[in-house]
């Protein structure tokens, strides 16, 4: 995890690519309900009447819905939306069962892990959570040896599916940035196995094999029309993109815009980097607006691809996030931004957005973290990227779980599930009242 903001010269027009108009929503609602309609009502019981007129006018329906979707309530309903990073690089976190729980209970359904640790594939079995599963980059050159790979799928990967929903293979992490050529080198001879290996045991539609990359591999990223690699790993790269696009796999990116305001606190502006409202950037080629950073930095991997060749391939963020806490030289690692950062983001994955160069293709993502993770090493940020403490409790709340604020991780007890089977029945409740309110509100004009 040490994505940076590429930086460097300019390069020729940049290709081109499909764009298309966001797509736009209209709602018209229904004439109101008759008198015989009203008159019918009157003999029904008043639920009964409340959802006779419900069905009648679509306004009702629409200013319920608006209510829960920007409550809190409905960031928690909504959850599967973000996809997220379950590291394990701590000796205090809770069992693999109790966070089947937490994701289960914030209707979480994509995340990663880092291995292929049997507890977790078993724990998750059964769930509906979509699984990436990683080989670890010291098992890569392992791997370029096709009985090898064949051994480690039927290992690690064949006994659990289809219970444990896994759908895609990490080779590796960051590789084309380890400073290891050897390693470099064998990634692709090494997909190239693993993929062979899931053909042969009929597994190759249901899970795709790549690996995440920093952004450091781009030579440039600003402005995003102008995203390209550094010309020393175009050896490299060009053989990943052919295996990507025959494949049909995803390049994974890991964005951190926190890194590029670290850096540069004075020149980024936070806001811009936030996703709050900014006045944000224009591409002086493309003239397309960006309002925050991350979707500038996949867009210019977009545009890097395609300057070699392959446009066509889909690129989505395998981590990103924000520190909550950093060392005196970490500017911005803070609670508030860390908060405002993923909220927004994820206010943005509800709205199923795409990027500018692909406005009508929702951006997938992983957040990084589920937890603080205490063995990391390097600065105090790379501890505490979570939002939630090994304990279960919130470092802060984006809004997946309002309504549980204070809940932690051993989700197992029955006065907990009876909690939240209590604060079921009260927003029914409260749904079924305002659905009576409006009934009488239409029968008194």
């Amino acid at each position: 995890m040490q994505a940076k903001k590429g930086i460097g010269k300019r390069l020729p027009s940049p290709p081109s690519l499909p764009t298309s108009p966001s797509p736009c929503l209209f709602f018209k609602s229904l004439p109101p309900p008759s008198s015989s309609s009203l008159s019918l009502s009157l003999s029904l019981s008043p639920l009964l009447m409340a959802v006779s007129i419900l069905l009648r006018s679509r306004i009702v329906s629409m200013f319920l819905l608006f209510n829960l979707l920007s409550s809190e309530f409905g960031f928690l309903r909504l959850g599967s939306s973000l996809g997220i990073n379950y590291g394990q690089v701590a000796n205090n976190l809770p069992s693999p069962e109790q966070v089947r729980l937490l994701l289960t209970s914030l209707r979480i359904t994509k995340t990663r892990i880092y291995d292929t640790n049997p507890r977790v594939l078993t724990a998750f079995a059964n769930t509906g959570i979509d699984l990436i599963v990683t080989v670890p980059n010291e098992a890569v050159g392992v791997m370029m040896d096709p009985r090898q790979a064949l051994q480690w799928v039927m290992t690690n990967v064949q006994p659990y599916f289809p219970a444990t929903k896994i759908t895609g293979i990490s080779v590796g992490n960051e590789v084309y940035t380890s400073d290891d050529p050897t390693l470099m080198s064998n990634l692709v001879p090494a997909l190239l196995s693993i993929h062979s290996a899931l053909v042969q045991l009929g597994l190759d539609s249901y899970i795709h094999v790549s690996t995440a990359n920093s952004l450091a591999v781009l030579e440039n990223s600003y402005p995003p029309s102008m995203g390209s690699f550094k010309p020393e790993m175009a050896n490299l790269l060009v053989p990943f993109l052919q295996f990507l696009a025959a494949t049909k796999s995803p390049f994974w990116i890991n964005a951190y815009p926190y890194f590029a305001y670290k850096d540069s606190p004075a020149k980024v502006s936070l806001d811009y980097v936030l996703f709050n409202p900014n006045a944000g950037m224009v591409d002086p080629y493309t003239k397309l607006r960006y309002d925050n950073m991350l979707y500038a930095q996949v867009d210019a991997v977009i545009f890097a691809i395609a300057r070699l060749g392959y446009g066509g391939v889909d690129v989505r963020v395998s981590e990103t996030g924000w520190p909550s806490k950093g060392d005196p030289n970490e500017v911005g690692a803070t609670v508030e931004n860390a908060r405002a950062y993923n909220r927004n983001l994820l206010l943005r994955q509800i709205r199923s957005e795409g990027t500018p160069v692909r406005p009508n293709q929702r951006l997938e993502v992983y957040l990084f973290a589920l937890f603080n993770e205490d063995m990391k090493p390097g600065p105090t940020s790379e501890r505490n990227y979570g939002l939630y403490q090994p304990d279960g409790t919130m470092v802060y709340n984006v809004g997946l779980a309002a309504l549980t604020s204070s809940a932690s991780v051993s989700l197992t007890s029955s006065a907990t599930r009876d909690m939240r089977k209590e604060v079921g029945s009260l927003w029914y409740w409260i749904l079924m009242f305002s659905l009576t309110f409006q009934a009488f509100m239409r029968m008194a004009i």
